[in-house]
């Protein structure tokens, strides 16, 4: 049989520990609403809205393989790589639309765009006749294009389909950015062969006017080089 004064010492013990645990909650609940009331609950401000302007848009039509250049009106961030970015990616949304003439899968295609000053430099064992050609031939800056790894996953595999997306993303850049020289692909960051299994990306291409003919007309910089 258990004494009385362990019983009752039991006792105290475990009202202790009660009292114990029902002040901890009371302090948590109590730092809680204190913590809630200085919250700042006012709404996180909109961003200043941007005005629409007028951009050059060069879209691909499947049925008779052309690039057509369109105005529109979009909002955009002032310049640089944000720009060139945001417009593609506008481009790009066109093709997952239900009336699109170059229907391509939804969601991003573009992962980032960078500017690269022109001419890149003359690379060891690089002969005089081929650098003196490349700094004549290079000016201004060259686009990377960083295209997301599941737009290009997923993007219908065939020369023409594949042609006219990178017309139609080479269009836009040039009707926009004078200053580029010369655009280069990436898939993922990284290089990669071709787009689709056809479209050539390992090289750069020259940023022209692509209404006029194919890529494989344009010619890719440096593949006879």
């Amino acid at each position: 049989m258990i004494p009385r004064y362990q019983l009752i010492a039991f006792r105290i013990l475990f009202g202790g520990s009660l009292l114990m645990a029902l002040l901890l909650v009371r302090g948590c609940v109590v730092t809680h609403q204190r913590l809630v009331a200085q919250r700042d609950l006012s709404p996180i401000p909109a961003p200043t809205d941007i005005p629409n302007e007028t951009v050059s848009v060069a879209l691909a039509n499947d049925a008779d393989g052309s690039i057509t250049l369109d105005q529109e009106q979009m909002a955009l961030p002032p310049s640089g790589p944000l720009r060139a970015r945001a417009l593609l990616e506008q481009t790009m949304a066109h093709y997952a639309l239900p009336a699109t003439l170059h229907p391509l899968p939804s969601g991003r295609a573009i992962a980032n765009v960078y500017f690269v000053q022109l001419p890149l430099g003359n690379p060891a064992g690089t002969s005089t006749e081929k650098t003196t050609r490349s700094a004549e031939a290079s000016h201004g800056q060259m686009a990377v294009i960083d295209l997301k790894g599941t737009f290009a996953s997923s993007h219908p595999s065939g020369i023409e389909a594949e042609d006219l997306t990178l017309r139609s993303l080479i269009g836009t850049l040039h009707a926009n950015f004078p200053e580029i020289d010369r655009v280069q692909f990436l898939v993922d960051g990284r290089s990669s062969e071709t787009l689709a299994g056809h479209a050539d990306l390992l090289h750069p291409y020259p940023a022209l006017d692509t209404t006029r003919e194919p890529l494989h007309t344009l010619g890719r910089v440096g593949r006879h080089e």
